[in-house]
């Protein structure tokens, strides 16, 4: 169940109970969502022959939201979709860690943040698996620009998070109330899942903004004004996401050359939709998450508070068969993709071949950038 909280976080809030099946029968009746749902339910098909069975869809749809009740109605169906998708597009997720936390506490998950949807998707399904509930999700409000996303994320207790706010007081104003929501939404016992950075790692170099951290203290100031207090009131932590194969890394590859050549990318209408498509229905390969115990410690400030979750999100990724081949084929060490399965070593080869030459290197740098990220943490 998502916890109800006062109206004054109405607008960033995700959907309660009582809204979920009537928010689902309007997304019906949206032709872009339909489409949407269309190309995973018959991804082998054409367009055109798809398209003809978009009314069954939105009949089906329909039926199955006059049976949901709750959140939790709708996070136990998509958990069979997730499930069978998992089964066609990875090699497997395992999970370590988390048989230290407790079921019955709220924490503050902080994780590395690869995929715009699946990293959340993932780590709640993997929590669900082993009888944790849910987390709420702090998502940036720059997906309301997809239209039919932002209502499909806050369905799935998505929260907004604001991106694009202009002028320095307004800001703050939306920084305190994101803190404060958090606040009120883990003293009320539900968890939050918040990423250690705005925007995905496209170089696949994980840190952590000391300013997220500032953020997230807000509305801890009146109890807490040092970052070793603000600790002893929240249970922070540090999550890894490790994917062998990132489905998205060829268009992270277009982003990184043209940031390089250009000196910004300018996001074309549709990138994030592409993104988050390319991240589901993409082979990823093997998938490990691990769930560092919460943190505890001193620490002077938030920059060396970041500097330690940096430690504990790097050290706990999984270097890959590809991450260490990438690095081989830019010439720092010396290694191969046979300890990769063969739906595997075909998916990044694959990858590889859409970049065109000039996007190549950013493609094998941003998994070769994992190992040397690792190796950088552990020389200090």
């Amino acid at each position: 169940m998502v916890v109800a909280v006062v109206d004054t976080f109405d607008d960033i809030r995700p959907y309660q109970d009582d809204e979920v099946g009537p928010a689902i029968a309007r997304l019906s009746y949206d032709r872009a969502f339909i489409a949407f749902a269309g190309r995973f339910a018959a991804p082998g098909l054409p367009s055109q022959v798809r398209a003809l069975g978009y009314p069954a869809l939105r009949v089906l749809i329909r039926r199955k939201a006059k049976r949901l009740r709750s959140v939790a109605d709708l996070q136990r169906l998509m958990s069979g979709y997730l499930k069978a998708l998992l089964e066609r597009t990875s090699d497997g997720m395992t999970v370590s860690g988390l048989d230290d936390l407790d079921p019955t506490s709220s924490y503050l998950f902080i994780s590395n943040h690869r995929d715009i949807a699946l990293d959340p998707t993932l780590l709640n399904y993997a929590i669900w698996l082993q009888g944790h509930p849910t987390t709420q999700i702090a998502i940036g409000d720059n997906l309301l620009g997809t239209g039919f996303l932002s209502h499909l994320m806050r369905l799935n207790k998505a929260f907004l998070v604001a991106r694009d706010v202009i002028g320095a007081k307004a800001q703050l104003q939306a920084m305190r109330q994101t803190s404060a929501y958090m606040r009120q939404t883990l003293e009320a016992g539900e968890s939050v899942w918040i990423a250690q950075r705005e925007g995905r790692s496209k170089d696949g170099m994980d840190r952590t903004e000391p300013a997220l951290l500032k953020m997230l203290q807000l509305a801890y100031r009146g109890d807490a004004r040092a970052v070793t207090d603000w600790l002893k009131l929240v249970r922070l932590v540090p999550v890894s996401i490790t994917y062998e194969i990132d489905p998205c890394a060829p268009n992270k590859a277009r982003e990184l050359y043209f940031t390089a050549k250009d000196g910004r990318y300018h996001k074309r209408p549709g990138d994030d939709i592409e993104s988050i498509e390319a991240g589901m229905r993409g082979f990823k390969g093997r998938i490990h998450l691990h769930f560092s115990p919460p943190i505890d410690g001193n620490f002077g400030d938030a920059d060396e508070l970041a500097r330690h979750l940096d430690i504990q999100i790097v050290s706990n990724l999984v270097a890959y068969p590809t991450h260490h081949y990438a690095r081989a084929r830019l010439g720092e060490s010396d290694a191969d993709l046979t300890d990769t399965s063969p739906r595997g070593r075909q998916a990044f080869f694959d990858d590889l071949k859409t970049c065109p030459p000039e996007h190549a290197p950013y493609f094998l740098r941003q998994y070769a950038n994992l190992v040397d990220n690792q190796l950088a943490v552990q020389s200090g």
